[in-house]
C-alpha cells in the first residue's frame, strides 16, 4: 500500500447513505467495471464517468450511513478512487473499506476547504492532506495498527490468506 496518495478529487455533501453510493437497483450486478459505472449515481448519474482515474472523494459527516452493503465500498474501488476523506464515516463503512482495502481517512473539516477537481496530496504516514493548487495543510487521523495491517495487505482476505498460506506451509515441511 503507497503510503502517500496523490490525486483529484471529487466532493460531496454530509450523511451520504450506501444507496447514494450504490443504488439497491444494481446489486445483481457481478462485473466490477459495470459496478464502478454506476458509483455515486444516487448523487449524480454521471459522476463515475467523469471520475478521475485513482482520485479521492471527499465528503463530510457520516459517509456511508445507511445498510451494511459491501457493494458501496467495491462501487468506490471498481470507480477507481483510491481514497475516501471525510470529517466522519458510519462505522460498518469504515470497517468494511478497511477489510476491501480502500483507504478511509478522517479529515475533519476538510471538505469545507476544498472543491471537485482540485488535486489532494495524503500523506498517510505524517497524517496530513495538502491541497496541491494552495499548498494548505490539513491534519487528520492517523490509521491504527490494525488497519494498517489490513490494508497493507490489500484487505482483510488477503491478509488472512498470507497468514494462514504460510502457516500451512510451515505445517507441510
Amino acid at each position: 500500500m503507497k503510503k502517500i496518495l496523490t490525486g483529484k478529487i471529487v466532493t460531496v455533501g454530509d450523511n451520504v447513505d450506501t444507496d447514494q453510493i450504490y443504488p439497491g437497483r444494481y446489486l445483481a450486478l457481478t462485473d466490477p467495471a459495470e459496478i464502478g459505472s454506476h458509483c455515486l449515481s444516487g448523487i449524480d448519474e454521471g459522476l463515475a464517468a467523469r471520475f478521475p482515474a485513482g482520485g479521492m472523494v471527499v465528503g463530510g459527516r457520516n459517509f456511508g450511513c445507511g445498510s451494511s452493503r459491501e457493494h458501496a465500498v467495491i462501487a468506490l474501488q471498481s470507480m477507481g478512487a483510491s481514497a475516501v476523506l471525510a470529517d466522519s464515516f458510519a462505522r460498518i463503512f469504515y470497517r468494511n473499506a478497511v477489510n476491501l482495502g480502500l483507504v478511509p481517512v478522517i479529515c475533519k473539516g476538510l471538505n469545507q476547504h476544498v472543491q471537485s477537481g482540485q488535486t489532494l496530496t495524503v500523506d498517510l504516514e505524517k497524517g496530513t492532506v495538502t491541497v496541491e493548487e494552495s499548498g494548505e495543510s490539513y491534519a487528520c487521523e492517523p490509521l491504527g495498527d490494525q488497519a494498517w495491517k489490513i490494508l497493507e495487505a490489500g484487505g482483510l482476505k488477503p491478509l488472512m490468506r498470507a497468514r494462514y498460506g504460510k502457516k500451512e506451509a510451515d505445517n507441510a515441511e
